[in-house]
């Protein structure tokens, strides 16, 4: 599968819908945003080849997209909305044409789509994207509250009608967290194939007599790689695995709980593979906490301990 290093990707051009919509609608970039202005990678893809190219997530069960005709990368505050976005989001493409946008979402198939759009657009093409089961949430981005609600309203997907990225980042944080759970529950229904698969990577990771550095050093090369897994966590596991137990990185807010999951959800046999140290490691030292609560209740009644799981 084609590797995209960007995790922004602005699809620029022209088309009657984006035409139209050069009204006011720069008014999206009222954001009510403080932090400090951090630079984002942003390549610009003509339509074929941002089509031809499928992006490898190994992180998210999701995506974002935001399509605004009037986009302008250079303004601090569209830096400080993708930064804050960025914190929950990591696979972020962004559109000024809305067919490019249309064709983008067309074509996702593995994952959940969430979008950001400005007012006009957004009454635009809602109405033929709004059924598709890729698609699911809308946050409609505008100055105009008022005139945009009236039709929002009658779309069940549109989530809300804001003039400020801080209020969208808090709904998208909800619904990301409403998508993995769901994404989750799903996973149970072929439970029966999935359990047998699952317990044979577990008993071949369990023979397998990993070498720790190599290991390591092959997940981060990897890691950097993949187009929605964040630097600063990929040197905290090269710099600092040794240093806390496996339960820890998988219970951490880390990019391990989220790459394992999806790994074994979608039996993604190059995620496991890479990760195949660390469900070893994971194994063991859920084993050992285990076999420890055992022998603590065993003398005193005690709080048998649990941990989140795929």
């Amino acid at each position: 599968m084609d590797k995209r290093k960007s995790s922004a990707t602005a699809a620029s051009g022209s088309s009657s819908s984006s035409t139209t919509n050069k009204s006011n609608e720069s008014s999206s970039f009222s954001y009510a945003a403080s932090e400090p202005v951090v630079a984002v990678d942003t390549t610009t893809t003509n339509q074929d080849a941002m089509l031809s190219q499928r992006v490898h997530r190994v992180l998210q069960n999701y995506l974002l997209v935001w399509l605004d005709a009037n986009m302008d990368e250079s303004k601090k505050d569209f830096k400080n909305a993708l930064k804050r976005l960025r914190h929950i989001v990591t696979s972020i493409t962004i559109f000024t044409n809305a067919r490019q946008c249309i064709d983008f979402i067309r074509e996702i198939n593995n994952e959940k789509v969430f979008m950001i759009v400005s007012g006009s657009l957004g009454q635009h093409i809602l109405p033929t994207i709004h059924e598709w089961p890729q698609l699911d949430s809308v946050y409609v981005f505008c100055r105009k509250q008022s005139v945009h609600e009236q039709w929002a309203k009658t779309m069940s997907k549109v989530k809300g009608v804001h003039n400020h990225a801080k209020l969208i980042c808090e709904a998208l944080q909800i619904d990301c967290e409403r998508c993995d759970q769901a994404m989750i529950s799903m996973s149970f229904r072929g439970i029966d194939v999935s359990f047998m698969y699952t317990q044979l990577f577990k008993e071949a990771f369990l023979k397998i007599d990993y070498d720790d550095t190599k290991s390591i050093q092959e997940l981060v090369e990897y890691c950097r790689l993949q187009d929605d897994i964040p630097e600063d966590e990929i040197k905290k596991i090269e710099q600092n695995y040794r240093d806390h137990t496996p339960i820890w990185w998988y219970t951490a807010p880390y990019f391990i709980y989220s790459m394992l999951n999806r790994g074994l959800r979608t039996l993604d046999i190059d995620i496991i593979l890479k990760i195949g140290f660390f469900i070893r490691h994971l194994y063991e030292d859920i084993e050992k906490q285990y076999h420890e609560q055992q022998s603590t209740s065993a003398r005193a009644t005690s709080i048998f301990e649990v941990y989140r799981g795929q």
